[in-house]
């Protein structure tokens, strides 16, 4: 069976380091055409691959279209691929509101998935894992804290800009990821309590962020999103009645893709420290579930060719921005 032909539009950090690398790992999925302008890397990086400078090309190039592009332009992309009858990958977020994630989604008829990558960060493998296993017995409290110290504004970077239509601030952009991971975990949402600042000089939109979550299920989770936090706390820590988890840092495969790894390298997607479990015993290291963003595409094929479900439903992404759109509309 001949490979599917992907598209992909957009070789900046997303495609670059999170689509290219996973496609070229995927026996059965081929990276055939870029839409770029840096048509330089792409041809040192993925010999023989085209390059376009319009996606107007695209279309008949390709049995698979992945968006790595900004996200004003993930809608307008999205909807003209699917109009050319392509089935989509969307990197998150799909959108910047619900209601224009539904419009595409209804576009779509089932031609849709997103780009979660997050699901399959070896430290939320290992908490879903604990949760779904019942290891910590009823969990009430869920933190969860994606934190970086940049105390300098990148200037002209869009993620920084405060027009509307940009989709800037981190509670789109790492809010997307905690979002999804605390209903992935705990169901869905039926209370929001927002904190949103700009703590930088020069800061456009928000940079320092809290969410309180509610679950229906009567879990609390507290999300915490910063580009201005040089104390190190937690990335996750979750409290139930049998027993505690905590762990530190980040998952790893971001930082090893930009370093050169590719999937499937010796030690890629290992974390460098253990979690800790802590019970009425006292504490003891826990191991952490190896990183493997690498089953997104998995699925991708598998969707597209077996007629599996797709990797991440958008209809789950839309509930997403839902919890999104209350925690903006509570400023």
């Amino acid at each position: 069976m001949a490979d599917l032909r992907v598209g992909l539009i957009g070789y900046g950090l997303a495609g670059r380091v999170f689509h290219a690398p996973f496609v070229d790992a995927v026996d059965g999925l081929k990276l055939t055409a870029v839409v770029t302008s840096r048509e330089s890397e792409v041809r040192e990086r993925h010999p023989g691959v085209e390059v376009l400078p319009e996606p107007d090309g695209l279309w008949s190039r390709c049995d698979l279209v992945v968006l790595a592009t900004p996200n004003r332009t993930h809608v307008p992309l999205a909807l003209e691929a699917l109009r050319h009858d392509r089935p989509v990958v969307v990197d998150k977020p799909l959108a910047a509101s619900a209601d224009e994630a539904e419009r595409v989604v209804r576009a779509a008829r089932g031609g849709l998935t997103v780009f979660q990558n997050r699901r399959w960060d070896g430290d939320f493998l290992t908490v879903r894992r604990l949760v779904e296993g019942g290891t910590l017995g009823p969990v009430h409290r869920f933190e969860s804290r994606f934190a970086r110290y940049k105390p300098e504004v990148a200037a002209g970077a869009w993620r920084e800009q405060a027009h509307p239509a940009e989709g800037g601030g981190l509670l789109l952009d790492l809010g997307s990821h905690l979002v999804d991971q605390a209903i992935q975990l705990f169901g869905p949402v039926r209370g929001v309590h927002a904190e949103a600042d700009r703590v930088r000089f020069g800061a456009e939109v928000e940079d320092d962020v809290f969410l309180a979550l509610e679950h229906g299920g009567g879990v609390r989770s507290h999300l915490w999103m910063s580009s201005i936090a040089p104390m190190v706390l937690p990335r996750f820590a979750l409290q139930g009645i049998a027993g505690g988890f905590a762990c530190d840092g980040l998952d790893p495969q971001e930082a090893q893709l930009e370093e050169g790894f590719r999937p499937g390298d010796s030690g890629f997607g290992d974390a460098s420290a253990p979690g800790r479990y802590t019970d009425r015993f006292g504490t003891s290291p826990y191991a952490l579930a190896r990183g493997d963003y690498l089953a997104f595409y998995r699925g991708v094929l598998e969707w597209l060719r077996r007629d599996a479900a797709p990797p991440v439903d958008p209809a789950g992404v839309v509930a997403v921005l839902r919890v999104l759109d209350a925690a903006r509309g509570s400023q």
